[in-house]
């Protein structure tokens, strides 16, 4: 088949949906990179920062789940285009909270867009690509979203008379002028157009879930998905605030927070390739063996030199380990509830989300320091590692079709 311009398939939806996760990923760090200014202003102490950084993920958790089962009854597009606009209008309001309630408030209904918007940059991204590249263009697109965390690192190193506001300045007007691109712009996911259960029932979309093959394929997911997100958000939001704890300067931690989301891109990409290239487990192994070691080297190293190198590698692990899951987990549904179960499972991992920031914080208030919170990890990565090694074994991606349950009926 040929293809206008000679351009691979569905690379303009890949571009589009790449530059959503730009903006998802810029703002999903943002409380993490502005929380030292936040908490000076805010008078906060550890314990309450932490429930600043879950209150966005509180947000997701319901907002991955609707948005994705949305998108399997009205559309990916409209839904897409309705989550952008709602995340860009409450992180343009997070830069005009007057309190700490205000902030928790928009924080959350800044999640509820963010949570919707990752389901569907996933279905359509694995709709549009060709086969044969299909991890790899989902790994491309979820790429953008530590890269969007290194802009958010530029952006909070430099100094603006707005301080930690201009972040949120920029992480809301942004997404609201992406949205009339993605309007005029984006297509509709063929395979949503084309499906013939467009109209299922929200219960059997649901229950496919559960049914046959599929049952074992969700569960592995889902708990692979709640212990990596516990680790990965619990960096996002609180690698600056541990660095600076250590002695490190501001600038200091910025570089490292760079690193981590450059690494983050590169283990997105190179594990979605071996993904495509049939060797999920390899990916599986470097990723959670290189995160423990990773995690390890933040909290015990004393040389600026080897936190930079182990920024950079937890970056590329626990991004990489999270793209693994992503990439694999559209092959596990067919489109009538692709977008449900890819939104399920980031829902499921959205509890881990919130649980990593409060852990982070009890731990801190307790004084057991950097070394502690890395610590406290450890067990959580071994189970998903388990249950990941488990899921790369279960079934080629193409081969996982068992949970196409609602197109056999």
């Amino acid at each position: 088949m040929t293809h206008r311009g000679n351009l691979p398939r569905g690379a303009a939806t890949i571009a589009l949906c790449f530059i959503t996760a730009l903006l998802e990923g810029l703002d999903l760090q943002s409380t993490g990179i502005a929380a030292p200014g936040i908490g000076a202003e805010f008078k906060l102490a550890p314990a309450l920062m932490g429930w600043v950084f879950s209150a966005g993920l509180v947000g997701l958790l319901p907002g991955a789940f609707v948005g994705g089962w949305l998108a399997d009854r009205i559309g990916r597009k409209r839904v897409l285009v309705g989550a952008v606009l709602l995340f860009g209008v409450f992180s343009f309001a997070t830069a005009h909270a007057w309190d700490y309630n205000s902030l928790l408030a928009a924080r959350v209904f800044t999640g509820l867009g963010l949570g919707a918007a990752l389901p569907l940059l996933i279905a359509l991204t694995s709709e549009a690509a060709d086969p044969a590249m299909r991890s790899t263009a989902v790994s491309l697109t979820y790429c953008g979203v530590p890269l969007g965390g290194a802009i958010a690192s530029v952006i909070g190193m430099v100094k603006f008379e707005t301080g930690w506001r201009t972040i949120f300045y920029v992480g809301g007007l942004v997404p609201i002028a992406v949205a009339l691109v993605l309007v005029l712009l984006l297509k509709e996911s063929a395979s949503f157009r084309h499906q013939a259960t467009t109209h299922a029932s929200a219960d059997r979309r649901i229950g496919a879930l559960f049914a046959g093959s599929a049952l074992g394929s969700t569960l592995l997911l889902w708990v692979a998905c709640f212990f990596t997100l516990t680790v990965l958000y619990m960096l996002l939001n609180w690698l600056p605030s541990l660095l600076i704890g250590q002695g490190y300067t501001r600038p200091q931690a910025g570089v490292v927070q760079i690193l981590f989301n450059i690494g983050g891109a590169t283990g997105s990409v190179l594990s979605g390739r071996l993904v495509d290239r049939d060797r999920s487990g390899l990916a599986v192994g470097i990723a959670y063996a290189g995160m423990l070691l990773a995690l390890a080297g933040l909290g015990l190293s004393g040389s600026f030199g080897l936190t930079m190198a182990a920024g950079f590698a937890a970056g590329y692990c626990a991004v990489g380990a999270q793209a693994v899951l992503y990439a694999r987990a559209p092959a596990l549904y067919g489109t009538p509830i692709r977008a449900t179960g890819v939104g399920a499972s980031i829902s499921v991992g959205r509890l881990g989300a919130i649980a990593g920031p409060l852990v982070a914080g009890q731990v801190l208030a307790l004084g057991a320091g950097a070394a502690g919170v890395m610590l406290s990890a450890a067990p959580g990565l071994v189970i998903a590692s388990l249950c990941a090694w488990k899921l790369s074994r279960r079934a080629d991606p193409e081969a996982a079709r068992g949970a196409q349950v609602l197109g056999t009926h």
